[in-house]
Order: structure tokens, then sequence, then C-alpha cells
């Protein structure tokens, strides 16, 4: 009772809040207080640096555990799943540049649009890219691949079947595809609702990533110590 009571908390009623908070916030504040809330030091920001940085431990715990050494396929999915969680993380602060302050190189000022020492800055292949890959793929993954492999329309050996996101991902799954149409539609209608939706998307992006390498592992430790 008390373990379904913590699942539906984080896997149900966090981002079910998320969303309500946001859009409340979005509603009620003025249009530069969100778009500061939002900006590069905003309290969003932080958050997603915070997630990703838990990610990024998660992982390469999991990389360096007895848990993932007698089998390749883990070992080599969390190790990269620890590099893609650090880059993310160092360049939500573009290296330690929002807390440290320092300046940015003359050469590197002229090719990244905000004048930071980050990579995503310099081209959509380092951000936009990237971002909407992880989004096709926590979709596809969570509402498309476990119902094509239930029903043996594509047959995965154990091993991949395990990487899989469960079922408990799904409300997840759809609120970031959700907000993603919603945005865009208000976008065709010329409605500007979101003051920085990719900030909002990226959060809940994060979080499906942090969950999952969480949930992953304790399948696992499930499976080796039954």
């Amino acid at each position: 009772m008390k373990q379904n009571y913590i699942l539906n908390l984080f896997y149900f009623w966090i981002p079910i809040a998320f969303i309500i908070i946001q859009v409340v916030l979005e509603s009620i504040l003025p249009r530069d207080v969100m778009s500061n809330s939002l900006s590069e030091d905003g309290p969003h920001e932080l958050l997603q640096f915070f997630i990703m940085l838990l990610a990024t431990l998660v992982s390469i715990y999991y990389f360096i555990s007895s848990e993932t050494n007698k089998n390749i396929v883990y070992k080599f999915w969390f190790g990269t799943a620890f590099v893609c969680c650090l880059y993310v993380t160092g360049e939500e602060i573009s290296w330690g540049q929002h807390f440290l302050e320092w300046n940015t190189p003359d050469y590197w000022h002229r090719i990244n649009d905000q004048q930071e020492t980050n990579l995503h800055n310099t081209s959509s292949w380092f951000d936009q890219k990237p971002r909407l890959i992880l989004m096709l793929g926590i979709v596809f993954g969570t509402l498309i691949l476990p119902t094509v492999v239930s029903k043996n329309i594509l047959k995965l050996p154990d091993i991949l079947k395990t990487l899989i996101p469960e079922k408990s991902f799904s409300i997840i799954a759809f609120l970031i595809i959700g907000t993603h149409l919603l945005e865009k539609m208000l976008s065709f209608l010329d409605i500007d609702f979101f003051a920085r939706y990719s900030e909002v998307q990226e959060i809940m992006l994060f979080y499906f990533v942090l969950l999952y390498l969480t949930n992953l592992y304790h399948k696992l430790s499930l499976n080796e110590n039954p």
C-alpha cells in the first residue's frame, strides 16, 4: 500500500501538479515576471540542473555497480546515459559560468548566440535536435513500443525488453507529448501562452530520465535478487 502511494506520487501526482502550477503561473503572472522565472538564472533552469545532476550521479553509480557487471548491454546503457546526462548537466550551467560568472572568450562569444561557454547555443544539433530525439524516444518507447512487443509484432530478447519503460511512465509521456502539441497548436493560432515552453518541456524530459534510470536499476536488482 505504501509502495503504491509512493509510486503514484512520483509517476502521477508530481508531474500533474507541475503542469497545473505552471499553467496557473503562466495565466496570472505578468509576462516579464514569467520570462525572468524562465531565464538562464531562474528557478526552472536551476531545477533542470539539479534533476540532471541527480541523473548523472545515478547513472555513474549504476554504471560501476555490480548489478551491471554481468551484462555488457546494461553496462553500455548506463555508460551512455552517464555521458549524456553529464553533457546536459554541464550545459545547463554553461559548465560553471552561471555560478562563477567568468567572461566568455572572444572567439566563443562570436559563435554562441547567448555569449555563453556552452555548446547548445552554437547549433541546433547540440540543442533542439537532441531534445527532439529524446522526446520522440520517450513517446515511442513508452506509448508505442510496449504495445508492439506485447502483441508480438516486434520480438525482442528479454535483455532489451527490460530497457522498455514500464506502464507507470505513460502519464509523463502523455504530458510531454500533450503539452508539446498544445504549444504548437497555440503557436499556429498565434496565441503566445507559454513564455518559454522549451524550459517547461526540458524539466519534464529530465524528470522522466531520472525516474527511468532509477526504475531500471531497481528492475535489474530484483532480477538479480529475486
